[in-house]
């Protein structure tokens, strides 16, 4: 034997003895404890748009298709079959043929087939009224034209024009398939699923638990017995309970980078990732309500916001600053920082900023003896309450004069979605990655998730213009011009780009997270514990 069929030998024994030390590695049982801040609005991932959900629920369920897990990024090369084991694109990429997995079963036993696919994305585009009281990523799904089955084992995705990023959008955590036999209020409270855990209570202000779906269709998977999410509104108090114990893992992204340090200061052997979160923090303006239909009123609360302090204050300048895309290097789709600093408003001149917004507010016949008064609302939460204080400290400089009105968080989403406020701050997550999600989801005129109203006709024609491309750095340009206009506009300023700290303790094996997004990774099917 060569030295080369030698060495190709010897490597190939160490990949197996390798992959067999892996496999046997993983210990099976245990229940994983995850803090949880808040009630989710309800447990139906379709219905809601926050991390409150989508963290303890994407457990229950599988999508068409999932980005690979351990991947840096969350991206289009990235990936991998979930319950298809295969697609096509066909027709010039506007058919899109997915084969499905056989032998896949609901929680409650009854079979996977096409046809729950069919019903999930006829309901999501609102082609059937599948009952459900909120949807607030149809906009995601504008280009699917009709879906189709071809027996229980191939699902068709018909586009009205090509779209590379649908494979992107059907890979996120808010993209599960959902059971055509279970009502959509079901759903919402006892959610059934095909994923590696079932749903076993949810109790208002106290916990939710999912135990170990002993039928999972992946062999072996998953170790873990049981999740349990404690939910503790006081950060402080969940931190501290974390340390002392009595709890595995955080809730991810939920910890500021200062705090991060004080915790890994106290308690060395906790492991903590600060990264960004894919979340920002972003003024809400209703241009809908007087006075705030006025666009220089707007304009003048745009010139008042210094994001370095944003920044400095909350984070210690950990935060990034940008646009609606996240921020590279992390982020696929942001400005570099030679563009973003031509932009108005992003430049380092923030006083002379303030003394054009005090300009337009004296001539409207506001000044330091006459301030305008508002409530800024937002989501009580520390993240939220702590980013509208420094708002409210700003909005002073161009003599406005706000409080908080700290709002529970069901309460919170009903008032953004019937358009019942007048300036809020809020800390708003995208599930992915990708122009498309931000700019259908946030700014198309009529959109759920559009909360300001915005609406630009001929900006949207750029929206699926970026949308239709194949050549990534081609759509770049689109997409800087893009948020750079929706920026200018006021549509809904963007104040800082979060990062935020996940914790767990060494005895939490197999736990991987992406630098894009926080709302991806929660199946937990690979996890597990070596107490």
């Amino acid at each position: 034997m060569g030295r080369r069929a030698t060495s190709i030998a010897i490597a190939c024994l160490l990949a197996i003895s390798t992959a067999a030390t892996g496999a046997f590695a993983q210990k099976s049982g245990g229940l994983l404890r995850v803090t949880h801040r808040d009630n989710p609005p309800s447990a139906s991932i379709h219905e809601e748009a926050t991390i409150s959900t989508d963290m303890p629920f994407m457990a229950v369920f599988n999508n068409l298709v999932v980005f690979e897990y351990g991947a840096r990024q969350n991206r289009l090369e990235q990936i991998a079959p979930d319950l298809a084991t295969s697609w096509a694109l066909s027709n010039e990429d506007r058919t899109l043929t997915f084969q499905l997995r056989d032998g896949v079963k609901w929680h409650d036993g009854k079979p996977f087939t096409s046809a729950d696919v069919k019903c999930t994305w006829d309901t999501v585009t609102g082609k059937v009224d599948g009952k459900m009281r909120k949807n607030p990523h149809k906009t995601w799904w504008f280009n699917i034209k009709e879906i189709t089955v071809n027996g229980p084992r191939e699902v068709v995705f018909h586009l009205k024009e090509p779209q590379p990023s649908l494979l992107v959008m059907l890979a996120g955590g808010f993209s599960p398939v959902y059971p055509c036999h279970v009502t959509a209020a079901q759903m919402r409270t006892a959610p059934i699923g095909t994923g590696p855990f079932k749903f076993a209570e949810f109790k208002q202000n106290e916990s939710i638990k999912l135990v170990r779906n002993p039928d999972y269709w992946k062999p072996g998977r998953p170790y873990l017995d049981g999740i349990e999410y404690t939910i503790i509104p006081n950060r402080s108090t969940a931190i501290l309970a974390q340390q002392a114990g009595k709890f595995d893992l955080s809730l991810t992204g939920e910890i500021p980078p200062e705090l991060v340090k004080e915790i890994q200061a106290a308690v060395p052997e906790m492991q903590c990732l600060v990264q960004p979160s894919n979340t920002q923090g972003n003024l809400l303006v209703n241009r809908e309500r007087p006075p705030f239909d006025d666009a220089r009123v707007r304009r003048a609360m745009a010139l008042a916001i210094d994001r370095k302090a944003f920044s400095d204050i909350l984070s210690r300048g950990v935060y990034n600053i940008g646009g609606a895309m996240l921020a590279p290097p992390e982020g696929l789709w942001g400005w570099s920082p030679e563009y973003m600093a031509a932009i108005p408003g992003y430049g380092a001149d923030v006083e002379k900023s303030r003394e054009e917004g005090r300009k337009i507010m004296r001539e409207l016949g506001y000044g330091p003896d006459k301030m305008m008064p508002l409530k800024v609302s937002t989501r009580n939460v520390a993240s939220y309450r702590d980013a509208s204080v420094i708002l409210i400290d700003h909005l002073k400089t161009v003599f406005i004069q706000a409080e908080l009105e700290p709002l529970d968080s069901s309460v919170w989403y009903a008032r953004l979605l019937k358009k019942d406020y007048s300036v809020g701050m809020n800390v708003q997550g995208t599930g992915i990655d990708d122009p498309d999600v931000m700019f259908f989801e946030n700014y198309l005129c009529g959109s759920e998730r559009n909360y300001t109203s915005y609406c630009n006709p001929e900006l949207e024609k750029l929206f699926h213009q970026q949308s239709q491309m194949k050549d990534q750095d081609a759509r770049r340009k689109i997409v800087w011009e893009i948020d750079r206009r929706l920026q200018e506009d006021g549509a809904r300023p963007v104040v800082f780009q979060s990062q935020g700290g996940t914790c767990w303790w060494p005895q939490v094996k197999g736990l991987k997270l992406a630098v894009n997004s926080i709302y991806n990774h929660w199946r937990f099917e690979d996890v597990w514990l070596d107490r």
